[in-house]
């Protein structure tokens, strides 16, 4: 290729003329050797390139006792530079005592006028085309006019064979035939095996911005490009609590898909600069490492909700040729939003994700500055019903939780009837904090409905249907929400949960272990465990791991009470007293939640004083309420006439 031509591969980009490699606009210092090596192998993409070659073209002859030493490490950093690995290569395969070969699609192109902007952030891309390369031939430069005309008559004869024979392949075999060439906008296409892909992981975008402190700007990015893409019906698209786990991970592309089971990955970058946000992506097949298709989108931050439901239309037009999806995902309808607003949004969903009783209180704040410098903006609305339904939970007394929640809801689908968060959200108020039980499994419903990979529905309706008393279809909910987040603490927890019910000990002990071998600080792993310990009578286990939970959440009261509990179930009532004492204490500076303090007493055979903290926890409309007919640490009371009293007036269907 000329002096001035650049070679493209996955988000990477050499120019020969400049000698430089850059991956997704930016600049990366690659020198010496280790940068001449790669120009050698994109020059011969798909050949084996022998290490002798590589020898006579990149060293002196007189170096050639330190030679195997300098091409092994050179080798080395390049590999690390473009995050590729020797065992399972992306880029750079090694042959066993020959040499290397790059073993990606690689485009030759040159840089052409760009074309003009267009309206509303339409992506200006640079024009990509493939060099004509050079034909070889066995007629000599100074062929006779007869020699050059059977030459031509036979081209015209062989071309005419080559047609006919692809012609019948085409016929033969629909959809397996692949053009060896890239499109002109930059598209490597494999659009018809593409089709056939069920499920896709969206990795975390990588930031490219200056300043490192974005990183919740990529975040917020990678969350919102999951969201669009899983409203496809008939696309599995993983959450993103567990494509998280790979973020600046070394695992290779088809080490994420075994792990995820997924048929594909989208992998790419992000960087904002200013008032202009930037990001490529690319779809790449999970089990053979192929790039398939590859597009950079560039527009200014308020036209964002546009740039992520185009990327998302267009990645789901590569994989499926068509995209089943209700209007308002259309890229025509995304509007335009606050660029300050989004961006306290993105802030807000990063401490939302946390899940920690400071994270949700923080992420409320940024909800809140989202919503006043953008009142329309019916995603941050959705944000804080979130946060104040979890904190109502725990933290945050059930009758505030409750009003704050059912407000943000309401206006986030008064601004936008198809918000998922916002169906599921107040599908959860009306289920948690109102017992309307018939309303509450349609926002459910209605949630799925508009996005069937929304994890988090499928996790609440599973705890809906448990406290209905159907729990096969609970445990059905709990495993479609572990099939698009696999690597979530809660959700795997929740399934854990969903066996125990169901008196599957084994695979609820399975589940649960897999949970805390992801992380051995997750506290409700601990306590849910523990819960199955209890139900096999070993209390001496289930002690242990409330114990672990307890310290690992600072005595939170929850989990000071699950422990007094089994205190008192294993016979040691002077420390299950010690803990109601100090629950009780607490109590009267700190909500604790009356829930709790029924089931403690309930387990110390104190009854009155059990049904007491039961009336309690029905006037706060506790969030546990709901579960009184199917929760077994209640079951101490169930013979007691006020039980039955009790389960009327809760109104849990019979």
């Amino acid at each position: 290729m000329g002096a001035g031509g650049k070679y493209r591969f996955g988000p990477f980009e050499v120019d020969a003329g400049a000698r430089e490699l850059s991956k997704g606009g930016t600049k990366i210092r690659l020198r010496g050797q280790p940068y001449l090596i790669l120009e050698v192998l994109l020059s011969r993409a798909g050949e084996v390139v022998t290490r002798e070659e590589i020898r006579a073209k990149l060293w002196p002859a007189d170096t050639f006792v330190d030679f195997e030493h300098g091409l092994n490490t050179s080798v080395k950093k390049l590999r690390q530079m473009l995050c590729d690995s020797a065992e399972e290569p992306r880029y750079i395969e090694t042959v066993p005592r020959l040499g290397y070969r790059f073993i990606a699609p690689v485009e030759v192109v040159t840089e052409t006028a760009r074309p003009p902007a267009a309206i509303h952030g339409s992506v200006p891309l640079p024009l990509a085309r493939i060099e004509p390369q050079p034909v070889p031939s066995s007629a000599p430069l100074s062929a006779s006019p007869d020699s050059r005309w059977r030459f031509l008559r036979f081209s015209i004869v062989a071309l005419s064979l080559l047609g006919m024979v692809f012609i019948v392949m085409v016929a033969k075999f629909p959809g397996r035939i692949h053009w060896p060439f890239g499109s002109s906008n930059a598209t490597v296409n494999a659009s018809r095996s593409a089709k056939q892909f069920g499920s896709l992981a969206v990795l975390p975008l990588e930031n490219l911005s200056d300043d490192p402190a974005q990183e919740y700007f990529a975040d917020g990015m990678t969350d919102e490009l999951i969201g669009d893409l899983a409203q496809l019906r008939s696309l599995r698209v993983i959450s993103r609590t567990s494509v998280m786990h790979y973020k600046g991970g070394k695992q290779t592309i088809p080490q994420i898909g075994r792990e995820l089971a997924v048929d594909a990955v989208i992998e790419g970058t992000v960087q904002r600069e200013k008032d202009r946000v930037r990001i490529r992506v690319q779809l790449i097949e999970a089990a053979s490492d192929r790039h398939l298709w590859a597009r950079s989108y560039d527009y200014e931050l308020k036209d964002v909700l546009l740039l992520q439901s185009t990327a998302a239309h267009d990645i789901a037009s590569e994989i499926q040729g068509r995209v089943e999806q209700p209007p308002a995902s259309s890229p025509s309808n995304a509007r335009t939003v606050q660029p300050d607003a989004y961006e306290a949004y993105l802030k807000g969903r990063y401490f939302w994700n946390q899940r920690t009783e400071a994270g949700l209180n923080k992420s409320i704040e940024f909800f809140q500055d989202a919503t006043a410098k953008d009142p329309a903006f019916a995603a941050a609305y959705a944000g804080l019903a979130g946060a104040y339904s979890l904190l109502g939970s725990e933290s945050l007394p059930p009758e505030i939780a409750r009003a704050k929640a059912r407000a943000a809801a309401s206006k986030a689908l008064e601004l936008d009837p198809a918000s998922v968060e916002g169906h599921a959200e107040l599908g959860l108020i009306e289920f948690y904090f109102d017992w309307n039980w018939e309303q509450a499994e349609q926002e459910f419903q209605r949630a799925i409905e508009l996005n069937p990979s929304y994890a988090t529905t499928h996790q609440w309706y599973s705890h809906y249907l448990r406290a209905m008393g159907r729990l096969p279809e609970a445990l059905q909910q709990a495993q479609q929400a572990q099939q698009s987040d696999p690597l979530s603490l809660s959700i795997n927890t929740t399934l854990a949960a969903r066996y125990r019910d169901l008196h599957d000990f084994k695979q609820a002990l399975d589940v649960a272990q897999r949970t805390l071998e992801l992380d051995s600080n997750f506290a409700p792993g601990h306590e849910l465990l523990a819960s199955i310990y209890e139900q096999q009578g070993d209390f001496r286990y289930a002690i242990s791991e409330l114990q672990k939970a307890s310290a690992l959440s600072n005595n939170n009261s929850t989990s000071l009470a699950h422990l007094g509990r089994a205190y008192a179930l294993s016979g040691n009532h002077d420390e299950a007293r010690r803990v109601a004492d100090q629950l009780e204490v607490t109590s009267k500076q700190h909500y604790v939640p009356a829930w709790d303090m029924a089931v403690l007493f309930a387990a110390m055979g104190d009854a009155d004083t059990a049904f007491r903290w039961l009336e309690k926890s029905y006037t706060k409309r506790e969030s546990q309420m709901p579960f009184l007919k199917v929760d077994y640490r209640i079951d101490p009371l169930r013979a007691d006439p006020r039980f039955q009293k009790m389960l009327r007036r809760v109104g849990l269907p019979g």
